[in-house]
């Protein structure tokens, strides 16, 4: 009797198992497996509420064999090795010893050797175009790109970008190369699932998996820029410029950086998004050296608690506008100091590097609604995003001879150059584009984005100007500088 009823349970079963099956074939599998259970159970699937979470079993081998080979598959043969050498002088181990130099002299003079780096990089267009970091190939020399078959290429640089932390490559080959498509990663959310592919280490070609940890993070101190992906798949030393990629196998991001204290993933790495590598890429394809961003004509500062609380906003959000330029796109469009942009052309603006991006991602000429909190009131506007600053090679002063600041390029200020840098408008001197590595103007510890202002109590108000002071022999230099707002006073002997 036993066994009858153990035989009419299971029959009993498996007809149910069968035609809510083919009721449900629409349903998910997890949605299929509660209604089945609520149906043995003698419950209503649309009105009873589990007391707690029911977990189901794969009901197919298909589903039992699910895996992220098909995307790795489609992804991973875009995805390269990056090693970029230079060479470096180095020093004798007497130089700068008073005590040494007297006794054995300078010794003999620095002798250069090779030094390499490795990164990833992304092929993003069957051409050969590679998207890698910047600093990946800061400083090269050469660029190689190698394939994970053993195939490797020279390349050519056809742009880079210190700010973003982007470098757009060339392969010198005629061959047709496996691209990576776009995602619009605007569209991601908090949760998604991501993988990393890239070579940590120099290990070779490695995946790893996670989620979306966080969208629009900021102040993460790789570069300027302010706008990144954060993911918890795993990203060490290597997989810098390699591909974040989604559940399609499209490019969602560069991953560009982690948070680690040992120099491993700790689960916090940060990727630029896949919109922002676009704009560079089309840059790029159209013969730029540089990225521009559009021109608004205003700058913005971060909405604190404070300021939120006096414009009566719930919650301190948003990007405060603290300048705006005569005549300029903002100035035409009805932009204020004082009001608080909220959202461009219907995205969050979190703050003003997430305001940056999306300026940065929107076309030149486009007509960009803002929403915007201004006395107190939502109010939206129109801004036609105007050209980005268009520099003559003649405006640019790169310094050379014996002097601490030879090996640095310079260039007078202008308001889009200075909205472009986030400068100020009104800031004296001139601002520093690039330094070359190693140079003595990379010794004394010139950045991007100083802003020279006086030298050997000359001020510095032109490239001429500075030409002109360099030109000047002299033992001694004194020069005053400005970084992010302080100044800095230095002597070089």
């Amino acid at each position: 009797m036993r066994g009858k009823i153990i035989i009419g349970l299971a029959a009993a079963m498996a007809v149910a198992f069968s035609v809510a099956a083919l009721g449900a074939q629409d349903k998910s599998p997890t949605e299929q497996m509660r209604g089945i259970i609520s149906d043995i159970l003698g419950g209503d699937r649309n009105t009873r509420q589990p007391t707690e979470i029911q977990r189901a079993a794969p009901t197919s081998l298909a589903q039992l064999q699910y895996s992220f080979a098909p995307l790795v598959k489609k992804a991973s043969p875009a995805v390269v090795n990056v090693y970029a050498e230079r060479m470096v002088r180095q020093q004798s181990p007497f130089a700068g010893d008073p005590f040494f130099e007297r006794f054995f002299g300078q010794g003999r003079p620095g002798q250069s050797r090779k030094q390499s780096s490795l990164g990833s990089g992304v092929i993003v267009d069957s051409s050969g175009i590679v998207v890698t970091n910047n600093h990946v190939i800061a400083g090269a020399d050469e660029i190689k790109v190698a394939f994970a078959d053993g195939r490797e290429f020279s390349s050519r640089l056809l742009l880079k970008d210190e700010r973003v932390d982007l470098a757009i490559l060339k392969i010198e080959d005629n061959e047709r190369f496996p691209a990576l498509e776009y995602s619009d990663s605007d569209r991601l959310e908090v949760g998604d699932i991501v993988l990393a592919i890239g070579n940590p280490f120099g290990v070779g070609q490695t995946v790893t998996s996670g989620i979306v940890s966080a969208l629009a993070r900021n102040r993460v101190g790789v570069s300027d820029f302010g706008f990144f992906i954060q993911t918890d798949a795993a990203i060490n030393p290597g997989n810098s410029g390699g591909a974040l990629v989604d559940m399609n196998g499209r490019l969602i991001g560069i991953n560009t950086a982690i948070f680690s204290r040992s120099g491993g993933s700790n689960g916090i790495g940060f990727a630029i998004p896949a919109n922002m590598v676009r704009a560079v890429v089309d840059a790029a394809k159209s013969g730029d050296e540089r990225f521009g961003r559009p021109y608004v004509g205003a700058s913005f500062a971060p909405v604190t608690s404070d300021i939120a609380e006096a414009l009566n906003m719930k919650q301190a959000f948003g990007a405060i506008v603290t300048a705006v330029v005569q005549g300029g796109p903002a100035h035409q469009g009805g932009l204020k100091v004082g009001d608080v942009v909220l959202r461009m052309n219907g995205q969050p603006v979190q703050h003003p590097d997430a305001l940056g991006y999306r300026i940065a991602t929107s076309a030149v000429g486009a007509d960009a609604e803002f929403e915007i909190v201004s006395r107190s009131k939502i109010r939206r506007i129109t801004i036609r995003l105007a050209p980005p600053d268009q520099r003559n090679s003649s405006d640019e002063l790169r310094i050379s001879g014996q002097n601490p600041f030879s090996g640095a390029l310079v260039t007078d200020i202008g308001p889009k150059l200075a909205e472009a840098m986030r400068i100020p408008t009104t800031a004296p001197g001139v601002v520093v584009l690039e330094v070359e590595r190693g140079s003595p103007a990379n010794r004394i510890g010139l950045r991007t984005r100083d802003i020279i202002i006086a030298v050997n109590g000359e001020t510095i108000t032109s490239t001429e100007k500075m030409q002109e002071v360099v030109d000047t022999e002299a033992r001694t230099w004194r020069f005053e500088i400005s970084r992010g707002g302080r100044r800095l006073r230095q002597l070089v002997r």
